[in-house]
C-alpha cells in the first residue's frame, strides 16, 4: 500500500507517528478539509503532469487553479495531467492520496507560491484518507522539491 511507502518514508526522520489516518475519505480538497478540520486551501494539493516526456509533481494550496498560462510560461509545454493509470505507473500513488512523499525516482516536485500564505499545510500520505500537517520548511525539506513555482490562480 501507498501509506505503508509513505509511512516508511518518514520513518528517516521519526515523523511516521505525525501522519494521520481518517475514518472517512480525503481524496479530494473538500473532503479532506472537512477531514482534518481546516479550510480548503491549507489543503496542499499534488497535481500530476507530464513535461518533456517526464513526471512531474506540483504541490498547491487546495483553493486554486492551474493557470494555463503562467504553467506554460515555467514549463514551456501546456499544462497535461496524468490519466489515472499513469498517475499510479509514474508517481507511485493512486489518484486522491498522491503526495510527493516516497515517490518513484525521477519524478521532479515543485511547490507553488500559493502554499506560502500558509504556517502549516496538508498534504496527502499516499492514501485517500490520509494527511500530514507540516510547516512550509518542512514541506519543502520532505518533498526533495526542485524549485517554487508560480502556476496558479484563484488565491490572490
Amino acid at each position: 500500500m501507498a501509506i505503508e511507502k509513505v509511512r516508511d518514508y518518514f520513518e528517516k526522520w521519526d515523523m511516521a507517528d505525525q501522519i494521520l489516518e481518517f475514518d472517512v475519505s480525503s481524496a479530494t480538497v473538500e473532503l479532506a478539509a472537512e477531514a482534518v478540520g481546516c479550510e480548503p486551501g491549507r489543503i496542499a494539493k499534488t497535481l500530476s503532469f507530464m513535461v518533456d516526456e517526464k513526471p512531474i509533481l506540483v504541490v498547491a494550496a487546495g483553493d486554486t487553479k492551474i493557470d494555463n498560462a503562467k504553467y506554460k510560461a515555467q514549463f514551456s509545454v501546456k499544462a497535461k495531467m496524468l490519466t489515472a493509470d499513469q498517475v499510479i505507473d509514474l508517481i507511485g500513488h493512486a489518484v486522491g492520496g498522491v503526495c510527493p512523499f516516497g515517490i518513484h525516482d525521477g519524478v521532479a516536485v515543485y511547490l507553488d507560491e500559493s502554499l506560502k500564505r500558509f504556517e502549516t499545510v496538508f498534504p496527502a500520505c499516499g492514501s485517500s484518507n490520509s494527511a500530514i500537517e507540516l510547516t512550509i520548511e518542512e514541506l519543502e525539506k520532505y518533498s526533495n522539491y526542485s524549485s517554487w513555482v508560480d502556476v496558479c490562480k484563484g488565491w490572490q
